[in-house]
């Protein structure tokens, strides 16, 4: 009787301890460490590129049930920054973003499914120049635990942290911007690393 107790009494600690580990976890994005970049082809020459410097979001993460998750991310438009001052103002024009007519881009997700040990989809709808559309993220985790430093570091002692990748690709006519094409190509690649703090 005493071994069934015992056994009962495991199995209810195992049950309540994973329990635990399965609750969804809240991240704030670590925008020092974050990179919301894109490229385009330029008349078959190069791959300029860019990034947004101006962005808020969150993170819900559930590691062992990821149906749990969900991202939004929220970007000001006007932050467009591809070291070139001229090609900037060019972009926020009407010819690409119109950024006086919309003045964020947004994403959110809809689901977050694993696909293997550390990658997982993100879909959700990306919302650009006015029009929404679902696009799907293709993300890979890459830490999450203890940050690195937090032994090193005071600003890090008793941090949670998690460290993502995670690429896409849009057709930009899809979303109402269209001018050059094909000499500016409309496919666009997109690539966001991030490392995100745990609230």
């Amino acid at each position: 009787m005493r071994n069934q107790v015992s056994a009962l009494a495991a199995g209810m600690i195992a049950f309540f301890s994973h329990s635990a580990m399965a609750t969804p976890e809240n991240f704030e994005f670590d925008k020092a460490h974050t990179n919301i970049l894109f490229a385009v082809n330029h008349l078959g020459l190069s791959n300029f590129y860019g990034q947004f410097n101006d962005f808020d979001g969150s993170l819900v993460f559930d590691q062992e049930q990821p149906a749990n998750s969900k991202v939004e991310v929220t970007i000001r438009t006007a932050s467009v920054d591809t070291d070139v001052p001229k090609l900037d103002e060019h972009l926020l024009a009407e010819d690409f973003f119109d950024a006086a007519r919309f003045p964020t881009i947004s994403f959110k997700s809809k689901t977050v499914s694993k696909v293997s040990k550390s990658r997982y989809h993100v879909l959700g709808d990306l919302t650009l120049h006015g029009v929404t559309r679902e696009v799907t993220l293709l993300a890979t985790l890459n830490h999450i635990g203890e940050h690195p430093l937090s032994k090193l570091l005071e600003k890090y002692k008793g941090a949670y942290y998690t460290g993502f990748s995670a690429t896409a690709v849009i057709r930009r006519s899809e979303f109402g911007i269209e001018s050059y094409v094909p000499n500016v190509a409309d496919e666009v690649n997109i690539r966001i690393e991030t490392e995100l703090r745990r609230k």
